[in-house]
């Protein structure tokens, strides 16, 4: 019995692998795609696992990790992870997931700590994702544990120590044993789509619509989630007393320069998650009241700074935005973008 399985099994793996291939051939030969190499899978094939399989070597500390995160992470994250604007809190909340509105940290949240080292890796810094090393990860990684009062400050962490870490919210996932929730496929008398409703106690919990203009996810910081929320009721009010609430305005912008237009684009895709939100200080496209005292330093000032970087009482510009990859032509036109749309 189990000779015959195992050359049945044999059989159906050699099938698959020979229909894989073929399939591979067929598409290069219509020019549609091409075999991975082994450099390309390696690439790919970065997940860090809870157990700590697949953490590359290195270490990170702490007292590194401060002076990184300070440079990477505080002008969306907040100084202490704290969250700027509608933009993630990292530490803190603590005791309130059973909260209506919880506050979903890496500390009162997050299930391990492999997943932090993981995220960061693949998608961190936002403007720049995979630009980091991964020992700034792994110091990055520390300093932020270290911010949830996980781990002490001398802390050094590396691909061992990461993997013996508990989290405080570790217990919190399990299996979910209710009978109810083992779905079964439907293959006939199927309910009808149109007739199910998903409903949820809170919108958006994890926000997505942070930098979406006209987004109505919810805040991720308390504060800019009570400014939205005051903002709803004043609405609210003025509709019962047949007020209108004004949102403010600039009137209409005027026609672009070339050199303008050239740089909405770049705007588009590097500039637009702080200066289309006032993230952290920005000033924000079509606030003239914001551009005028920068407008008055003059072109030269303004575009050095945003190539070189520069800090202010308002918040901290990072050399191009974080965006290295951009040339100095493309930051100068997405300045001259953003003067002209603000004027």
């Amino acid at each position: 019995m189990f000779r015959s399985l195992k050359k049945s099994l044999i059989a159906t793996t050699l099938g698959a692998a020979l229909a894989m291939t073929g399939t591979v051939v067929q598409a290069e030969k219509l020019g549609i795609g091409a075999t991975a190499s082994a450099e390309e899978i390696a690439g790919w094939d970065i997940d860090i696992r809870p157990d700590g399989k697949g953490l590359p070597k290195g270490q990170g500390s702490v007292e590194e990790g401060e002076a990184l995160y300070e440079q990477f992470c505080s002008t969306c994250h907040g100084l202490f992870g704290e969250g700027e604007g509608r933009w993630p809190v990292l530490a803190g909340g603590q005791d309130t997931l059973t909260e209506e509105r919880p506050t979903k940290t890496v500390g009162s949240y997050w299930p391990y700590a492999s997943t932090l080292y993981d995220y960061i890796r693949r998608a961190m810094p936002f403007t720049a994702p995979r630009s980091l090393s991964d020992e700034q990860v792994y110091h990055i990684t520390a300093y932020v544990l270290y911010l949830n009062e996980i781990v002490e400050e001398d802390f050094v962490l590396d691909q061992d120590s990461l993997a013996t870490i508990k989290m405080p919210n570790q217990d919190g996932f399990f299996v979910d044993p209710r009978p109810d929730v083992q779905n079964t496929r439907c293959m006939k008398n199927c309910a009808d789509p149109k007739q199910l409703h998903i409903a949820g106690t809170l919108r958006g919990i994890t926000p997505v619509g942070h930098f979406v203009e006209g987004a109505d996810a919810p805040a991720a910081s308390h504060e800019a989630q009570m400014e939205q929320e005051s903002l709803k009721e004043k609405v609210r009010k003025a509709s019962i007393r047949g007020e209108e609430v004004s949102a403010g305005g600039h009137g209409a912008a005027a026609a672009l320069s070339d050199k303008a237009v050239a740089g909405k684009p770049t705007y588009e895709g590097a500039c637009k998650v702080c200066h289309g939100s006032g993230l952290t200080g920005s000033p924000k496209v079509g606030d003239s009241d914001a551009w005028q005292p920068r407008i008055k330093q003059g072109m030269a000032t303004m575009v050095g700074h945003a190539i070189k970087g520069f800090s202010g009482e308002t918040g901290v510009m990072p050399p191009k935005g974080g965006r290295v990859d951009l040339s100095d032509k493309q930051v100068e036109e997405a300045v001259a973008y953003m003067v002209e749309s603000s004027q």
